[in-house]
């Protein structure tokens, strides 16, 4: 009797466990978006690398079956041999501009910020400044930069004017357009339940001006590259403008190029630099781009998202 109700009250073995498999499943999931994130980072750098790996086989090509001077037209490798030669001199120089180009483009969104707030509070400050802002570029940076250097001599002070001046109007355009394109649904909601202009400001027109701003952010951070070297190259005693032009004077044309592609490797991370910096200041945006893609809906909305940002800061509107 005891060994049957042993068997009686003894429980049946337990099912195995499905965890395993649910964790197998979701590893081939991540492993899948993996895969697919990656084809499209391939196949988004893939033709631009062709077609670069493509012109530089036949720069060197021509050189070589052409037997063209290097002081006319030096090789992509003889550019690279000299360049690594003189790396240390170049990283000086480069150091110099990128020095100018953060002081610079930093005084340039600092200025341009405080300036496109005033435009979108005071239409008598918008009806004053707009124009000049036109105006100022207009002005040549040929002609301009050498009368800097007239005033302000061969320092630093002259190149970050430059750079201002050639940085602070697309920034302060997509500062302006993001405030113009502000939706009047999240605006009328606020207004609603209380919020007065600057809440108003804070909590919609400033996040919803954020992807345009950075759009004009983008565009300035190859300009500021730009007019740091051209202003060197007018006068100056470091930097990479004046190291192309000393080197120039020297017939060292392959050193020049060294600085051009040196150039370009600084101009390309600061702009890619720039996207990032976009997602992490303002991640909402690329989700909301991403959803509206996924509905097929056009790019225009970002009610959504602005809406997002206040919802989470909601409880601080009454204070």
């Amino acid at each position: 009797m005891s060994v049957d109700h042993a068997d009686r009250t003894t429980a049946p073995p337990a099912p195995p466990s499905s965890i395993p498999d649910a964790a197998s499943g979701q590893s081939r999931q991540l492993g899948r978006a993996v895969a697919r994130a990656v084809g499209r980072a391939i196949l988004q750098v893939l033709p631009p690398l062709v077609l670069f790996a493509t012109l530089i086989a036949v720069w060197q090509i021509y050189v070589d079956t052409q037997n063209v001077r290097p002081t006319t037209l030096p090789s992509p490798s003889r550019v690279v041999e000299q360049g690594w030669r003189f790396h240390d001199i170049i990283w000086g120089h480069t150091k110099v501009t990128m020095k100018e180009v953060a002081i610079g483009f930093s005084l340039s969104v600092l200025f341009a910020t405080i300036v496109a707030i005033a435009i979108d509070f005071s239409g008598l400050v918008r009806r004053s400044l707009l124009p000049l802002l036109v105006a100022s570029q207009t002005l040549p940076i040929i002609a301009i930069a050498p009368l800097m250097i007239i005033w302000f001599g061969f320092g630093i002070a002259p190149k970050i004017y430059v750079v201002i001046l050639v940085t602070f109007f697309p920034i302060t355009v997509g500062w302006v357009e993001g405030f113009r394109g502000t939706e009047a649904e999240a605006m009328s909601l606020l207004r609603s339940m209380g919020a007065n202009r600057w809440k108003v400001f804070r909590y919609v027109r400033f996040p919803s001006a954020l992807p345009s701003f950075f759009l004009g952010f983008r565009i300035a951070i190859t300009y500021s590259v730009v007019g740091a070297i051209f202003a060197e190259y007018v006068g100056a005693k470091d930097g990479l403008g004046i190291f192309m032009q000393t080197s120039k004077n020297s017939f060292r044309t392959d050193l020049v190029l060294a600085a051009v592609v040196v150039t370009a490797v600084v101009s390309i991370a600061l702009f890619m630099l720039s996207f990032l910096a976009q997602r992490a200041l303002i991640p909402w945006w690329a989700a909301s781009r991403k959803q509206q893609s996924a509905q097929g809906s056009p790019n225009a909305p970002t009610l959504s998202g602005v809406m997002s940002q206040w919802w989470g800061s909601r409880t601080r509107i009454g204070g």
